[in-house]
């Protein structure tokens, strides 16, 4: 759930870190966070839902220190070992893992890291795998409703046809979230070739969009490539799966999603010469994960599947349903450990809400 309320996170939370209560309630256990990347320097960022995943430098070294300094951060061969029941973890111990695979991981967020002295599970597409840059699909589609001009659409072909009206931003959020999950059904080539025939469409409002010659604009949209990921490797950091093209695989039939987990894996592991144990589910809110989806990751025989939201610690759940703290930009610090250390979870539970955010807030 996205929304907290301002005496939550401006009085309550600030309060109870600032006593250490947090930290010194968290429970046993282990809790796993995850971020998307990292802002680059000088990137003008497009709409809050779809950059608010991305936190500053600054940020992510004041929560690597809070942890460092109040938890115990594991590494991501340890807590394989813990799940293997190999190992016992230290007390409040916190696994870092970040999804997406973008290419300010290497420019923005390993720096960090390495400062820090920390590691860190990373999941990437199979794009990754590729000497080439390429892009999320979804973004792109994101970034193409932006700045399509207002009014109703209708785009065709052959074997699919999606007609909106596009209005305000937040209007075209939703209209992105609904063709997110239209074009989830289709393979990755049909995409494609639905994201060229859209953009031929609205092609006299959209000359001047994402100019992928700015540095910064690469650095915040760019997917890694194979020498990047080697090098995150050679880091000491472990790689993980996140589907071959990040659909959302709850709308896929089951062939289509069975190559997106297993390919993935196959790829990765080809590409890195190295075991690929951990997979992410892509968005990985509620919506986006059902019990086919955790089928797969089970038959592909990973050892760990994570979900991306109701995370807290927690000594015991199911190995491929990993609850996560999602971790966005507008979070302050104590509002960070209140995540962590599962009492804001807490209170949405005794509040009877929901806990799993929407699907485009979870766009990881």
């Amino acid at each position: 759930m996205r929304f907290v309320s301002p005496a939550l996170k401006h009085v309550v939370y600030p309060a109870m870190a600032g006593m250490g209560w947090l930290r010194r309630s968290a429970p046993h256990g282990v809790c796993v966070v995850t971020y998307h990347g990292v802002l680059p320097e000088g990137y003008a960022q497009r709409d809050p839902a779809l950059d608010g995943n991305l936190v500053s430098a600054e940020m992510l070294h004041r929560q690597l220190r809070l942890l460092k300094s109040n938890y115990q951060i594991i590494s991501p061969e340890d807590f394989r070992s813990w799940l293997g029941g190999s190992i016992k973890l230290p007390v409040r111990a916190v696994l870092l893992t970040c999804d997406d695979g973008l290419l300010n991981l290497i420019t923005d967020m390993l720096p960090v890291l390495q400062a820090e002295g920390v590691k860190c599970l990373f999941f990437v597409t199979g794009a990754s795998a590729s000497e080439i840059p390429s892009e999320l699909w979804y973004e792109r589609l994101f970034l193409t409703i932006l700045r399509a001009p207002a009014g109703k659409f209708h785009v065709e072909l052959p074997e699919l046809q999606i007609e909106d009206e596009l209005a305000g931003a937040q209007q075209r959020r939703a209209v992105w979230w609904r063709m997110v999950q239209r074009l989830s059904q289709k393979d990755s080539d049909t995409r494609a070739a639905f994201l060229a025939t859209a953009r031929r469409t609205w092609c006299d409002s959209l000359s001047a969009d994402h100019d992928t010659s700015s540095t910064p604009v690469q650095r915040r949209f760019w997917l890694l490539t194979r020498p990047q990921l080697l090098q995150l490797q050679d880091a000491g950091m472990t790689i993980g799966a996140h589907t071959m093209t990040h659909p959302v695989l709850t709308q896929q039939p089951l062939k289509l999603a069975k190559y997106e987990v297993f390919q993935a894996r196959s790829v990765l592991e080809k590409s890195l010469g190295r075991d690929v144990w951990a997979f992410a589910y892509p968005f990985g809110d509620s919506s986006s994960v059902d019990s086919k989806t955790i089928a797969l990751a089970r038959e592909a025989r990973f050892d760990a599947a994570f979900l991306n939201y109701g995370g807290g610690f927690a000594e015991r759940f199911d190995h491929f349903a990993i609850p996560r703290v999602h971790v966005i930009s507008t979070m302050g610090l104590a509002e960070f450990e209140a995540h962590v250390a599962g009492f804001h979870n807490f209170l949405q539970r005794q509040a009877g809400r929901n806990l799993p955010g929407s699907s485009m807030a979870a766009a990881s």
